[in-house]
């Protein structure tokens, strides 16, 4: 988005992680705490890629994005689906459960449901058609299976032609939600 003249900034938990953004993409990101001291009403677009899953303060956190926002600004939130086709398929051994790392597992229906609880509304979702493939390989990893990239390739195939079909059952999902 800095490439194409947007003013960006963001938020990081990693010390680590914000040296590599400075240092390589000339990108400054605040500690985490700090999101929380922003000035309301000041940004067009937050976007959280893979990230809903992993926060502490959920309602808290949600509230805080819709406060920042403009009136006419857009959340975008990227998460795993554990309502997908491969998230029934491989059971406990879908790596997008990913625990203790997701403390949070969502379907479309709770996503939607949880925007609405904060005050947006759901505008469109969006399938991570990559992530079917990614997940269903990781996934046959996990279950130590034999030919695990062949079968998560097979699998994560048939995942993404799920989606096609119906873009709630991809394995992620990205939602963009607007202030109702």
């Amino acid at each position: 988005m800095k490439e194409y003249g947007w003013q960006v900034s963001g938020v990081e938990k990693s010390d680590d992680a914000r040296e590599f953004a400075k240092s390589e993409f000339n990108l400054e990101n605040l500690p985490t705490e700090e999101l929380f001291k922003l000035k309301g009403k000041s940004y067009d677009v937050i976007s959280l890629w893979h990230v809903l899953e992993h926060i502490h303060q959920l309602n808290v956190n949600m509230d805080t994005f819709f406060s920042l926002l403009k009136d006419d600004g857009k959340l975008l939130i990227a998460v795993p689906n554990h309502n997908s086709y491969d998230a029934k398929h491989y059971n406990e051994f879908w790596a997008a459960y990913d625990v203790p790392r997701h403390i949070w597992h969502f379907t479309p229906a709770q996503m939607k449901q949880l925007g609405e609880k904060h005050g947006f509304k759901l505008l469109s979702l969006h399938t991570m058609p990559f992530d079917s493939f990614y997940v269903s390989m990781l996934s046959e990893k996990y279950k130590k299976s034999g030919l695990a990239l062949f079968k998560g390739i097979f699998h994560g195939k048939i995942s993404w032609l799920a989606s096609i079909i119906n873009k709630a059952k991809c394995s992620s999902v990205i939602y963009v939600f607007e202030k109702s």
